[in-house]
């Protein structure tokens, strides 16, 4: 039985071709009221907008109404009733093909939604495991790098003055700078954030109204830290041999993140470049003020330093 259905779901159009082919050579040759089945072909066109998308089914419904009216012509040329169509028959076949073709569109449509959600689940699904397996391949007993980033990156923000919900989203941030590939995982911090917000329906129980606090807080806060990441992965992972950043376009917290991490790298002598240059200093570190990092970052920093 897995054969067969696996068989068919390979070839499945060309078994939908065989059904709508076999469906009009039974309707031809052993009905007699062959208006009355017709909605036969409702059948192929929901099965081709289920399994192939919008497209597809509209195009199967547009093929469909294509063989009946040629099957119907033959018809009439054979019983000598000429090639035209009564007015009975055109209104009949307009509002059967329109009522078939609309359905396999709204069932196509319905589908492709369907299949861009659990995308989208399996896209957050991913991530989530890429982070946790970042957290489980860390080898330091002491505290995780980006642990320790994220700590120092909210010390030196609220060093500089930014407000305790800042503080927050940008040690939120720090924690997840280092999972894995940047590029491919932030989108999946904005599906997330969609998903909990809107695509999450239990039909077998209702939320508590923890569980609702819980995954809005989650949502929102995820919303916030996306802008913080996606900044820091463009100007300091993509764009890190640009020496001479335009700061007003970053985020202060995306250069805190960056500005923690350097200073970790530096202090657990672990070499650290942009551009060319290395650098493995503090006074290394002050020369990027107004260059790299913004000058208030580099003077919240320097006022952290002696306290670690």
């Amino acid at each position: 039985m897995r054969k067969i259905k696996s068989f068919l779901l390979e070839h499945f159009e060309v078994a939908l071709v065989i059904l709508i082919v076999m469906g009009i050579l039974a309707i031809a040759f052993l009905v007699h009221y062959k208006f009355s089945f017709l909605n036969f072909f409702f059948l192929p066109v929901i099965l081709s907008g289920y399994y192939l998308g919008k497209r597809k089914a509209v195009l199967t419904g547009i093929f469909c109404v294509l063989l009946v009216v040629l099957y119907l012509s033959y018809f009439h040329l054979l019983s000598s009733l000429g090639t035209g169509f009564s007015f009975d028959e055109v209104i009949n076949l307009l509002a059967w093909g329109s009522f078939l073709i609309l359905t396999g569109a709204i069932i196509g449509m319905v589908s492709e939604q369907r299949e861009s959600k659990l995308k989208n689940l399996r896209s957050a699904y991913v991530g989530v495991l890429e982070i946790l397996l970042k957290y489980l391949e860390v080898a330091d007993e002491i505290k995780p790098r980006s642990l320790r980033v994220s700590l120092l990156a909210g010390k030196i923000a609220k060093a500089a003055g930014l407000d305790t919900r800042d503080v927050e989203n940008i040690k939120s941030a720090g924690l997840l700078y280092e999972a894995g590939d940047l590029r491919s995982i932030l989108p999946f911090f904005e599906e997330v954030a969609d998903f909990m917000e809107t695509g999450i329906k239990l039909p077998e129980r209702q939320l508590s109204d923890r569980e609702k606090v819980m995954l809005k807080t989650t949502a929102a806060l995820l919303k916030e830290i996306e802008p913080i990441l996606f900044y820091y992965s463009r100007y300091y992972v993509r764009e890190a041999d640009i020496l001479d950043k335009n700061l007003d376009e970053i985020p202060i917290g995306s250069s805190i993140i960056a500005l923690a991490d350097m200073y970790d790298k530096i202090a657990n002598k672990v070499p650290v470049f942009y551009g060319k240059e290395e650098y493995i200093s503090i006074l290394d570190i002050e020369k990027l003020a107004g260059r790299i990092f913004p000058g208030s970052a580099i003077e919240a920093l320097m006022q952290v330093i002696p306290a670690l």
